[in-house]
C-alpha cells in the first residue's frame, strides 16, 4: 500500500503487519543486549552496530543516537540518555521486555533534535523511519469549540507513519497514524476505551455504532470488528478523518466488506484541516455500512440515517463533568439512543 505521506510502500495490511509480530522484535542467537541507565548520561560516546541479523537492542539505537547528537550540539555529554526523545516502535504491542530493533521500526519523538541533526539520525541510524520535532502540548484538537486550527508537532526527517496494534475479543486491530499529527494512544494489552465499547455493544452486536470524536478509527473500527452492521465515525481533525479512513482500507480483511471508497485524499484535506458541517470522507460497499465523515460531532446529527444508534463520545478533556453531561443531553435530544463516554 503506498505511503500518503512519503509515497513509499512502508504501509502494509493488517493481515501482514500480524505476520510480522511473534517474531519482529525477538533477537537471534548472535543479538547482545547492552542495557543503560536512562536517567544517566552515556558512559561513553560509543555504541554496538547492528547483529548480522540487521537487529539492534533499543538500547544502542538510543546510545547511537545520542552520540550523534552530542556531535551536533543538540545534546551535552551531561545530559542522559532519556534526553535523546521518545522512541515509538512501529507496530506499536504490548510487549513484555525491551525490543531488538530491525530497519526502519522506530520513530522518535525529541523536543531538542534540529532539522540537520535528524537528517543525519534517518540517515545513519537504520533503525528510524522518521524523526519529529516534538513540544509541550498534545497535537490534534483539545478544543471542543473548534474556534482555532490544532498545534502539531513537525516531521523533521523520514517519515512518522506507524501502525499499533490493539487485541480485540475478535482478534487485533491495525491502527496507522502519522505521528507528528495525532496524540500518541500506544497499546498497553488491557485497553480501557476498547472494554468499554465490547462491553456496551454486546453480542449480538447492536445494528448501529456512531464514534462521533473518532480519532484514527479505534472505536469504531473496534465495534466494526465486533459485528455491528452499520457503524459512523466522525473528526473534525483532518488527520484523524483521513487516517480512520485509510484505516478501513488496511483492516478490510476482517471485515465485511467488498469495497471501501475514499473521496478525499490527504493533501486535499489538509486544506480544510478543521471542519464543521460534516463532510463525508469515505463509505464502504459490502454486508456492513461503515461511514467517516470530518466535521462538528455536534452537527453530526444532520448526516445521521435514521435508527437508534449506541454512541461513544470520547472527548479529549473528560474533567468538565458539567458541560459532558451538557453534551450527553444535547446528543441524546437530537439523536437518541444511548450515548456513553468511554
Amino acid at each position: 500500500m503506498k505511503c500518503p505521506v512519503c509515497g513509499m510502500d512502508c504501509v502494509r495490511s493488517a493481515k501482514d503487519i500480524l505476520a510480522m509480530l511473534p517474531t519482529i522484535f525477538l533477537p537471534c542467537a548472535e543479538c547482545s543486549a547492552r542495557v543503560l541507565d536512562k536517567r544517566a548520561p552515556l558512559p561513553d560516546l560509543s555504541y554496538s552496530l547492528p547483529c548480522s541479523c540487521r537487529k539492534r537492542f533499543i538500547d544502542d539505537v538510543f546510545a547511537h543516537m545520542y552520540v550523534i547528537m552530542v556531535e551536533q550540539g543538540d545534546l551535552l555529554k551531561t545530559d542522559p540518555l532519556v534526553s535523546v526523545g521518545t522512541p515509538l516502535v512501529h507496530p506499536g504491542f504490548a510487549m513484555d521486555r525491551p525490543p531488538f530493533l530491525p530497519e526502519k521500526s522506530l520513530v522518535l519523538l525529541s523536543p531538542k533534535v534540529t532539522k540537520k541533526t535528524a537528517e543525519i539520525l534517518v540517515r545513519d541510524v537504520v533503525e528510524l523511519r522518521g524523526v519529529v520535532k516534538s513540544a509541550a502540548f498534545t497535537p490534534g484538537i483539545a478544543d471542543t469549540d473548534l474556534d482555532s486550527v490544532p498545534n502539531v508537532y513537525e516531521l523533521l526527517a523520514g517519515c512518522d507513519v506507524r501502525a499499533d496494534v490493539f487485541p480485540l475479543r475478535t482478534g487485533p486491530l491495525v491502527m496507522y497514524k502519522q505521528q507528528s499529527l495525532i496524540h500518541i494512544e500506544f497499546p498497553r494489552g488491557n485497553d480501557l476505551k476498547i472494554r468499554a465499547v465490547e462491553k456496551h455493544v454486546g453480542k449480538p452486536p447492536v445494528p448501529y455504532f456512531v464514534d462521533a470524536c473518532c480519532g484514527v478509527g479505534t472505536l469504531g473500527l473496534a465495534a466494526a470488528c465486533m459485528g455491528v452492521p452499520h457503524v459512523v465515525m466522525n473528526d473534525a481533525w483532518y488527520a484523524s478523518a483521513f487516517w480512520s479512513a485509510f484505516n478501513l482500507e488496511v483492516n478490510r480483511d476482517y471485515l465485511k466488506l467488498s469495497r471501501v471508497k475514499i473521496y478525499e485524499q490527504f493533501e486535499d484535506m489538509q486544506k480544510h484541516p478543521v471542519a464543521k458541517e460534516p463532510i463525508k470522507i469515505a463509505e464502504t460497499e459490502g454486508e456492513q455500512t461503515i461511514e467517516v465523515y470530518q466535521g462538528d460531532f455536534r452537527l453530526l446529527y444532520r448526516v445521521l440515517s435514521a435508527g437508534t444508534a449506541l454512541t461513544a463520545i470520547d472527548l479529549f478533556d473528560k474533567n468538565d463533568r458539567e458541560r459532558i453531561g451538557m453534551i450527553q443531553k444535547e446528543w441524546q435530544e437530537k439523536v437518541g439512543g444511548e450515548v456513553f463516554i468511554p
